[in-house]
């Protein structure tokens, strides 16, 4: 089997090229205007054209569904800013990624890679591509009864700078805009809710696989040079494994901290809008998949970020199982040396903005905070 972790990627790629192309080495004046053109008509504008419809009068129905698809694009669209602001990061992640391949390629733990890391890897991208899918079932029936409604309804309450009602042609161009949006989102949201958990999935993968490695060091008897070559090439997967942490801390941590507040808040939203309006089986059972949906976003990147926390605060306990005793004073002194640097990386942890710390007390303090402020709306209405 070939190992290439590069592979689980190849949807956000796919996303970002026809989002972004001119950052994947279009150079055409066509692909500089379609690029302007997405990113100002529905990075911005979408959103932007759902909040002014929040001021626009409506039932208390169609304002609460406007004002959770408001919070889901507001956050998509900020996440896909931040994501656009570290692609050159997350294509050096894929790079770094390439190399840690070729040291597990043919060394003990290929075994783990193949019955282990590969098929959590599979699992995650199963779970986030059914929840799509599941949001692409439940936006179908949305869009067929929005057709056939009389009179003339759009997907979302909203506001546009023209009467859409006037005529078919205003009419079509008005839902035409919506319905091309939210398939838009959806792959930005795509590339959002895959990169994270996938990435620290094979974080944690590669951490553990590196613990594998150095924790039979020594165990083989080999002159005392091959076991100092092999202690040196340690070192410098070690290296490799710091900066592609590094650098999906960077990454990762202002599109965590918008995923924690938006989804907190529509959490609220949705469990508030069901509690007091929702009288509707279908439109119950529409918003407990919804409600699940929006758990399934944050969920695998708080659990795969407290994999991470666990792998690395177990490397040094790894590193100091090698056969580090019958080996040289210096061999010794140089397994001292990289056992503290190891615990200087259980100091770093996953953050979400530099402000939380990522990993599953987070995804629980999240529902907590929904319901926190679930309660606070509760009493202000029953007041």
């Amino acid at each position: 089997m070939l190992i290439d972790s590069t592979r689980a990627y190849r949807p956000i790629w796919f996303c970002f090229r026809v989002l972004a192309p001119t950052l994947f080495g279009a150079r055409s004046r066509t692909a500089y205007v379609y690029f302007v053109l997405i990113h100002l008509l529905i990075t911005f504008m979408f959103p932007m054209h759902l909040l002014l419809g929040l001021l626009l009068p409506a039932t208390p129905a169609e304002l609460f569904k406007n004002l959770s698809m408001t919070i889901i694009c507001v956050g998509c669209s900020l996440k896909h800013i931040m994501q656009i602001c570290h692609l050159p990061n997350m294509m050096e992640i894929k790079a770094l990624l390439l190399q840690l391949d070729d040291c597990v390629q043919n060394g003990e733990e290929h075994h783990y890679y193949q019955n282990t890391l590969h098929s959590q890897v599979h699992r995650i991208t199963r779970c986030i591509y059914i929840s799509y899918a599941i949001i692409y079932v439940l936006f179908v029936p949305g869009v067929i009864l929005a057709l056939s409604a009389e009179p003339r309804e759009l997907l979302y309450v909203s506001w546009l700078p023209f009467n859409w009602r006037r005529n078919g042609l205003s009419y079509g161009l008005a839902f035409g805009y919506q319905f091309l949006c939210v398939l838009a989102e959806c792959m930005q949201g795509l590339t959002n809710d895959i990169f994270t958990p996938l990435t620290l999935c094979y974080v944690s993968g590669h951490i553990h696989l590196f613990a594998i490695r150095m924790s039979h060091l020594g165990f083989h008897q080999m002159p005392e040079i091959t076991t100092y070559q092999q202690l040196r090439s340690c070192f410098e997967d070690y290296r490799l494994l710091i900066r592609i942490y590094q650098l999906t801390k960077e990454t990762i941590s202002p599109v965590q901290l918008i995923q924690v507040v938006f989804c907190g808040a529509n959490l609220c939203i949705v469990v508030f809008y069901v509690i007091f309006f929702v009288r509707d089986t279908a439109l119950l059972m529409y918003n407990a998949v919804f409600f699940a949906v929006i758990c399934l976003q944050l969920f695998p990147s708080c659990y795969f970020a407290s994999v991470v926390a666990e792998e690395a605060q177990r490397l040094p306990y790894a590193i100091f199982s090698s056969n580090w005793y019958e080996q040289s004073h210096q061999h010794r002194r140089n397994v001292l040396i990289f056992i503290q640097m190891t615990l200087r990386l259980a100091k770093q942890p996953m953050m979400a903005g530099g402000l939380i710390e990522l990993n599953l007390n987070t995804f629980f303090s999240t529902l907590k905070m929904a319901y926190s402020l679930f309660a606070v709306v509760a009493r202000v209405k029953i007041n």
